[in-house]
């Protein structure tokens, strides 16, 4: 690499990007809506789940039982995922700076 690179990657590693001033409230309650919807479909997710395997139970259909687990078992690693990727992201992220 050349002095001149050097130099360019050293300056790039101080900058820090921010988001302007004022947007932070409006990206948080972007982002507070979304995780809702999230937790929303989630809980829709497992009462059509169970719904799922009440109603294969009821009309004697075993596939659609054994497809609504399946299902719940889905949410369950979605719901797992939610969780443990925002840590992973900020693992590998750190806080922004290049």
């Amino acid at each position: 690499m050349s002095q001149t690179s050097v130099r360019a990657v050293a300056l790039a590693a101080k900058v820090c990007p921010k988001a302007p001033k004022g947007a932070s409230t409006a990206m948080n309650d972007i982002t507070g809506y979304v995780m809702w919807g999230v937790i929303a479909l989630m809980g829709l997710g497992m009462l059509v789940g169970v719904g799922g395997i009440v109603a294969g139970r009821v009309f004697s259909m075993p596939h659609a039982s054994k497809m609504s687990i399946i299902g719940i078992c889905v949410v369950f690693g979605a719901a797992i995922a939610y969780l443990v990727l925002p840590g992973m992201l900020n693992a590998v992220i750190g806080k922004g700076c290049v």
